[in-house]
């Protein structure tokens, strides 16, 4: 047997060595491995993903716990291609090593395996990224600063996290041990710990109340005089968790599976059951600010789920002062309808924008079509919306330079004088927390005087402002035309939601974002002297972040608005002269309906509205019954 995986091994490295001589920048083979084996992975230079199966249970709820030849599949991929003295792979065994030796230390070479249930995992990596998920047996993880993901079973759970180098940074969507501080400025994490399930089968420690599921966040900023860091249990809102606990398809019979991890870093971020892209930008443990309480507030729960995952000791306290929780129907929810006969006219709100979300005028009645329980109704009119909107005006006052101040009070001046007279205009600012300075109204002397009340400095936390002013400052006005205008450069580092917490709650909110991102260093050199031309060289230093772009670009995608990079001062006002013209480019359809609708918003959900011209999008907002 042996002597024949040898030869299987010269032969898979024979043919490896074949398809990544060429051009090739992606890898993809597989081969048997036994079940229960050890996968070791040696990578200096990329990152590293090992995925594991879901073990099956049979139909007596036990599950298959013999060692069984499975497939695993292997991936490389890389911006250069690869050469066969790059990727060295030792299979002459059950157990199988694979060592990334490229013949240029600057090139990267990321690895992704797939691989049976019940496999143990070694991986080495320098500061790429590992990501460990599924049912493993076992993952051993030794890396320099790279971030270790790990997404695994917690039926029984035996972890040692270790930091040689630097204080613990984790989150943990279980409760863990406390941070031990060991010799030579190396802390520890280490125990044991079972779900609520397991608990009633038996032979776990070291395992929270049962129904109150924990999570764990600590930071060098917690470890007390003797090293210890203080443990933090969260109580409150857990509803995820414990969904999933609930939905587990186990048997009490079942015999748990037990998984060990060991993680071993120097300085870098732990992650346990916990989305890479869930991670906030601070990973301090700190207390909520007025922002993170409003939220809390509001009964968002996947915002909820987000804040109790970045300060769960804090979110536990706060949750406790509050009364008893009533759950406020979030913005996704949208009531059930029941249709019944009878003739009505309505009158549909809706918008209409092309491949990049601009809104197209000039529409007619012969432009629409629209159905209902794919029923063609007879369209009587097609006008342009009247509605004025709610606009928030959302300002960064996160700098510390006065120019910066004079540049953000006369820019948000220059927005409420564009806006039309009809539209009510809030204000918020934010830096490290937010402030409403002005409630909606249409009195633009009100709305210029309050401009005049603050002051900029701190940290910046973005996220948490535009969720607190979708949760706060616009629930009231669900159903009602509603947008946001963002004066910042997009970069955050202070929040306690991470970016795509917020993306559900903005598409179901219904609002528009606008955002304008301003790099702050074009701010000082237009403060200097505000028409002179940026060369090319100073301008590369004067521009947005990937991260902000990107994010920018996504923001304005999913709620239907626009996004605007600001490259010079003077397409600021542009800006706001476009937005301007995009908030009154909506329609309102009247139309004959046979079907009266009695609850919700009076939109039938197999109402339809289509466009009889190319590339462009119809979104329907609010439809009421005119007789």
């Amino acid at each position: 047997m042996k002597q024949f995986s040898i030869k299987l091994a010269i032969l898979f490295i024979a043919n490896f060595a074949f398809v990544i001589t060429g051009d090739a920048q992606n890898v993809n083979r597989e081969f048997p491995v036994q079940a229960g084996g050890t996968v070791e992975i040696v990578n200096l230079y990329g990152r590293v993903e090992a995925v594991a199966e879901i073990k099956n249970i049979d139909g007596a709820g036990e599950a298959d716990d013999k060692p069984k030849e499975g497939k695993l599949s292997f991936s490389v991929n890389s911006s250069a291609a690869i050469t066969e003295n790059e990727i060295k792979i030792d299979n002459s065994s059950s157990d199988i090593k694979i060592e990334v030796v490229p013949s240029d230390k600057k090139q990267r070479i990321d690895i992704s395996i797939t691989m049976p249930p019940g496999m143990q995992v070694k991986i080495k990596t320098r500061e790429g990224e590992v990501i460990v998920s599924g049912d493993v047996q076992s993952a051993e993880v030794l890396t320099d600063t790279g971030t270790i993901a790990a997404d695994v079973p917690t039926d029984d759970l035996r972890y040692a996290f270790h930091w040689n180098a630097s204080r613990p940074r984790f989150m943990s969507d279980i409760e863990l041990e406390k941070v031990k501080e060991k010799s030579g400025g190396r802390f520890e994490i280490k125990g044991r710990y079972a779900d609520e399930e397991t608990q009633g089968r038996g032979d776990a420690a070291n395992v929270s109340e049962p129904g109150a599921v924990a999570t764990g966040l600590r930071t060098d900023s917690q470890a007390d005089g003797s090293g210890d860091a203080e443990s933090l249990t969260s109580s409150g809102v857990n509803a995820i968790v414990i969904e999933r606990a609930k939905n587990a398809k186990k048997k009490k019979s079942q015999k748990p599976k037990t998984v060990s991890l060991n993680f071993t870093t120097d300085r870098g971020i732990i992650l346990l059951n916990i989305p890479p892209n869930e991670v906030p930008s601070d990973l301090r443990e700190r207390q909520l600010t007025f922002a993170a309480k409003s939220i809390i507030r509001s009964g968002d729960s996947l915002l909820m789920e987000a804040i109790r995952r970045a300060a769960p000791k804090y979110f536990g306290d706060y949750t406790k002062t509050l009364p008893p929780f009533k759950r406020e129907p979030s913005f996704a929810e949208k009531t059930g309808s029941e249709e019944i006969p009878g003739a009505s006219i309505k009158k549909a709100s809706v918008r209409v924008t092309d491949v990049n979300n601009r809104a197209i005028a000039g529409l007619h009645s012969g432009d629409f079509e629209l159905s209902e329980n794919n029923l063609r109704r007879e369209i009587l009119s097609v006008q342009p919306a009247t509605a004025p909107f709610n606009l928030v005006l959302l300002l960064d006052v996160s700098g510390s330079v006065d120019n910066y101040v004079n540049f953000i009070r006369k820019a948000a001046k220059n927005f409420v004088d564009t806006i039309h007279s009809r539209d009510r205009i809030s204000i918020v600012t934010f830096n490290e927390d937010v402030k409403l300075i002005s409630k909606f109204t249409t009195d633009k002397t009100k709305l210029s005087e309050s401009l005049d009340t603050f002051d900029a400095g701190g940290g910046t936390a973005f996220y948490d402002a535009l969720a607190y002013t979708l949760a706060d400052t616009l629930r009231p006005l669900k159903g009602e035309r509603t947008a946001i205008v963002i004066l910042t450069d997009g970069d955050d580092n202070r929040s306690f939601l991470p970016f795509d917490s917020m993306l559900a709650s903005i598409q179901e909110s219904g609002a528009l974002l606008y955002p304008l991102y301003v790099p702050s260093a074009l701010i000082a050199a237009a403060a200097a002297s505000p028409d002179a031309p940026i060369d090319s060289l100073r301008g590369r230093y004067m521009t947005l972040t990937s991260k902000a772009e990107g994010e920018g670009e996504k923001l304005a995608k999913v709620s239907g608005g626009v996004y605007y990079p600001i490259t010079q001062i003077s397409q600021i006002q542009k800006a706001y002269d476009d937005i301007a013209i995009q908030l009154r480019t909506a329609y309102t359809i009247t139309f004959r309906s046979d079907t009266s609708i009695v609850k919700g918003n009076g939109a039938s959900p197999r109402l339809k509205v289509k466009l009889n011209k190319p590339n462009a999008f119809v979104s329907v907002g609010s439809v009421v019954k005119v007789d």
